[in-house]
């Protein structure tokens, strides 16, 4: 009996620990790749070669807020690109990234891919947008700190 409870106990397989968890890290954010350098370099705009702090409110509050963004705190930023391609907008925190077009109104455009940040680095999450010449909002939403960083990180031409 104690043989056949031994062969139908389940067995416990180790978990292999995330990235960042089993790497050491002797400095945070020290050895970015050259499209995430400007992340240390703090900005009042959101530019692919500096990051932007942004104060968070009640996401109730903000007006604009497209369909589908996550309670909690949530922030916005205007950008403008010149030039067509992918694009990445970097953020230093759990979050959901919507880009919507123009200054007003519109749709949130869909994204292409989604990714976390290097090892050793505070960027949490990177979403990655096909976009034309033109401007655009960013909204960050399901927010929990009062302040939230980001930055545009320059992709591929289309």
């Amino acid at each position: 009996m104690l043989i056949l409870a031994l062969l139908l106990a389940p067995i416990a397989v180790p978990q292999a620990a995330p990235a960042q968890a089993t790497t050491a890290c002797k400095a945070t954010d020290a050895s970015l790749p050259a499209a995430l350098a400007g992340w240390s370099m703090p900005g009042d705009e959101l530019v692919a070669d500096k990051a932007v702090s942004l104060d968070t409110v009640d996401g109730a509050t903000l007006k604009g807020l497209p369909a589908g963004a996550k309670p909690g705190r949530a922030a916005m930023i205007e950008f403008r690109v010149a030039n067509a391609g992918t694009y990445g907008i970097a953020l230093d925190q759990p979050g959901w990234l919507d880009v919507l077009p123009g200054a007003s109104g519109g749709k949130a455009l869909p994204s292409v891919a989604h990714g976390y940040g290097p090892d050793c680095s505070t960027i949490r999450k990177i979403v990655r947008f096909r976009l034309s010449p033109g401007s655009y909002r960013v909204f960050a939403s399901g927010l929990a700190q009062p302040k939230a960083k980001l930055m545009l990180v320059a992709g591929a031409a289309q």
